[in-house]
């Protein structure tokens, strides 16, 4: 048998090794090629210039307005201004093309001039060469016959890389005249989560010990490839709930394939108080919870996603959400006839459950006043073309085009014709005063949509995210057919956008993250989850409701937040739960609805709560919503709500004097506890964790609470056995107490 294997062998060897030389000498001849051939501006120094980072918004980046009078395009997208840059500006004299290596623009790049950026080029560095001989060549700007690059793709394009490995990545040129190259050295490689993988600039990715899915850029002359690793903790995996429906299929598919064993399902009370948090905004009331915690029905926790998604709370907490990324702000004191009629379109649409696409056009094409037609009320907050345009992409397709409207988009393929190109279909948008003062008419102003190009001065009809939408006419609203090209199936922004968006409501991390910057350079931690979800959106007619009980009825939603030995790490495959801190409103709300007290707001009925607050008037006029971020409805942007916690929040807790007042409202909890003299003080205790935290005290906690109401202050003349009945004081210490809780502050 050995001898066998020996023989067959040696005659692989004899066959494989004169193919193995002559691939060999067939490589060395195409780099020989690629030297003697004429150096390309656009394909060899460019790519020199941006791999050395001469480019970048920190050094001479227009972008980041140059150094000493020397500017490049961001990231070498206008080569030809980079030619002028180079070759005419200064009378040309970072060019010496009788002496190549005494050019100002390599002595700088190597440092033998004081160069602030160090050395960029060394001078026996491949980049240094070819610039040299760019310049000995002559400088051109065209060798005449060079190709252009259409793609650049990255071996691998995906895989499985364990904790503490490396991964060698290949980046391949490909050209109009069919040639690739190898364009490993040249690339620029970024990691979109710097704390689970890192690219050196030689292309190798290195992995750190944080489980989950991580996405590498690879970026060469404005061209984008992308490769995904899966980082495996590789732990056992002994079961997983049951799968309730597609949600649970792809998530625990996910798990499965990384390793991470799953939290178990929640109990009924941390669900019953988690899914009113999410769809209504509030606790659960002490009747729901008893309610819910004593029926037996298996089915009972759908239909409580069901019955809360019918009330009218849902609809508050929802429009709480979107008219402050709608900048349903309040300037001045006659706006509160468009902020309050915008905002009850929001929560009357949301109650009727409007399909999604019908809201997103009735805000697109919304003409008219504010009176009849009160989507209008958007253009009166948002007014110019390019505001609105940069609104409604990062808002409902999750595309942030702000970049490009002075240059090509970093991360992106959007163009500056892209931009302009977008704005075109605002640029036929009439306004007209009315009777009401500060309020407008909007209507469809008749002529040929089109925006200027600042930069190119070329007049641009209207095509959306470089999509042809055909020929409009002068009398048709282009924001109709924008409105319809949004909303259309085959669209792959508009769907992937809104449930990347609900799906970071209900468990604290979008799918892809941040949830408004969607590009091919920043994947999804869930490919085929995030294709489930947009197919069941579209299927659905964009029905938001269903897509709600989609998510909240599954058993990821419903995971307990308590890590086990392995998923604490997790942050990104939704192992379990992850708690977050009470928005601003729901947290007020909370407080008031346990400490018995209301909160009073200007023009409002009373007992109007937080989170049916209509514009961002009511934030400025509470130090409580200031304190705990409610967002100012200044941007597009979810980040303007913040959720972290601060020492001002608890020092609002502990010791505001708003705080004190509610705990000591004449006809608040605390009072009407110390007046139920004939009730049991354990009832009473049960009845505040029921209200704060949607369960019964434990058996300790039920004690030390009993004990502290009834322990009378200890003196000389106090018996060891002594008993007191509980004062108002009493019930309003438990209270506070129990609002600065983790427990109560958080959603878990």
């Amino acid at each position: 048998m050995n001898t066998l294997h020996n023989t067959a062998s040696i005659r692989l060897f004899v066959f494989c090794f004169p193919v193995v030389i002559l691939l060999s000498c067939f490589t060395d001849a195409l780099k020989a090629e690629e030297k003697n051939s004429p150096v390309s501006f656009v394909n060899d120094v460019v790519p020199v210039l941006t791999k050395a980072g001469c480019n970048m918004g920190v050094c001479h980046a227009k972008a980041g307005g140059g150094q000493n009078g020397f500017q490049l395009s961001l990231l070498g997208f206008e080569t030809l201004d980079d030619y002028d840059s180079l070759v005419k500006e200064a009378q040309g004299r970072r060019l010496f093309p009788s002496v190549p290596e005494k050019s100002l623009l390599l002595t700088k790049a190597s440092n033998e001039t004081p160069h602030g950026g160090g050395i960029r080029l060394p001078r026996d560095s491949e980049g240094y060469q070819v610039i040299q001989r760019w310049i000995a060549e002559g400088a051109h700007y065209s060798t005449g016959n060079e190709p252009t690059l259409e793609s650049v793709e990255v071996e691998p394009e995906r895989g499985v890389v364990n904790m503490g490995e490396t991964r060698q990545l290949k980046a391949i040129a490909k050209y109009s005249d069919g040639s690739v190259r190898d364009v490993t050295e040249v690339a620029l490689y970024e990691s979109n989560i710097k704390s689970m993988a890192e690219a050196t600039e030689e292309g190798v990715v290195k992995v750190h010990d944080i489980p989950g899915k991580v996405a590498v850029m690879v970026r060469y002359q404005g061209k984008i490839a992308v490769f995904t690793a899966s980082i495996p903790l590789g732990a056992p995996i002994q079961e997983v709930p049951t799968e309730k429906n597609m949600v649970d299929r792809h998530v625990f598919a996910n798990l499965k394939e990384l390793g991470i064993p799953p939290s178990p399902v929640c109990d009924d009370q941390t669900f019953l108080r988690r899914v009113t948090l999410d769809i209504c905004g509030r606790f659960p009331t002490r009747e729901e919870t008893e309610s819910f915690l004593a029926s037996t029905d298996p089915k009972k926790r759908d239909e409580v996603v069901e019955r809360l998604l019918r009330s009218p709370n849902y609809a508050d907490y929802f429009a709480s959400k979107w008219t402050p990324l709608l900048k349903n702000r309040r300037d001045a004191a006659n706006d509160i006839t468009s902020n309050f009629a915008f905002h009850a379109w929001i929560r009357d649409s949301l109650l009727a459950n409007v399909p999604y696409d019908q809201l997103v056009r009735e805000l697109l094409g919304a003409t008219g006043t504010v009176v009849t037609n009160p989507p209008v009320a958007w253009y009166k907050r948002v007014k110019d073309p390019k505001d609105q345009l940069e609104d409604i992409a990062q808002l409902f397709l999750g595309v942030r085009m702000q970049c490009a409207q002075c240059h090509h988009h970093p991360f992106e393929r959007w163009s500056q014709d892209d931009y302009y190109s977008l704005a075109a279909f605002f640029s036929q948008i009439g306004r007209k005063p009315t009777g009401t003062q500060g309020e407008d008419l909007i209507f469809h102003q008749r002529g040929v949509a089109q925006a200027k190009n600042v930069k190119s001065g070329e007049m641009l009809k209207p095509m959306a995210l470089g999509d042809d939408i055909g020929e409009i006419s002068p009398d048709e609203d282009p924001r109709l057919r924008l409105g319809n090209w949004m909303s259309s199936q085959d669209n792959p922004f508009f769907a992937k956008a809104l449930v990347n968006r609900y799906w970071k409501h209900f468990f604290k991390r979008a799918l892809i993250e941040p949830e408004d910057d969607i590009r091919d350079t920043n994947p999804p931690s869930n490919p085929e989850l995030m294709a489930a979800l947009e197919e069941h959106f579209i299927n659905s007619g964009f029905d938001l409701k269903q897509l709600i009980k989609l998510i909240t009825q599954s058993h990821t939603y419903q995971l307990s937040s308590m890590p086990n030995e392995y998923n604490l790490q997790d942050r990104q495959n939704y192992s379990r739960f992850y708690p977050r801190r009470l928005q601003a409103e729901v947290l007020l709300d909370s407080v008031d609805q346990l400490a018995g007290s209301t909160t009073a707001f200007a023009n409002l009925p009373p007992g109007t709560r937080a989170i049916a607050l209509p514009d961002n008037s009511y934030t400025n006029a509470s130090a409580f919503l200031k304190v705990f971020g409610r967002p100012n409805s200044a941007s597009v942007c979810e980040c303007e709500r913040v959720q972290s916690s601060s020492l001002a929040q608890s020092l609002h807790l502990i010791n505001s004097s708003e705080m004190k007042s509610k705990l000591a409202a004449a006809n608040g909890r605390a009072a009407q506890l110390a007046k139920e003299a004939d009730k049991p003080v354990e009832q009473k205790v049960n009845e505040l964790y029921l209200i704060a935290f949607a369960r019964k005290p434990q058996p300790e906690e039920l004690q030390t609470a009993v004990q502290f109401l009834t322990t009378p202050v200890a003196d000389e003349k106090t018996k060891p056995d002594a008993k007191k009945t509980p004062t108002s004081k009493d019930y309003q210490d438990l209270i506070w107490a129990l609002m600065n809780t983790k427990e109560f502050l958080f959603n878990h």
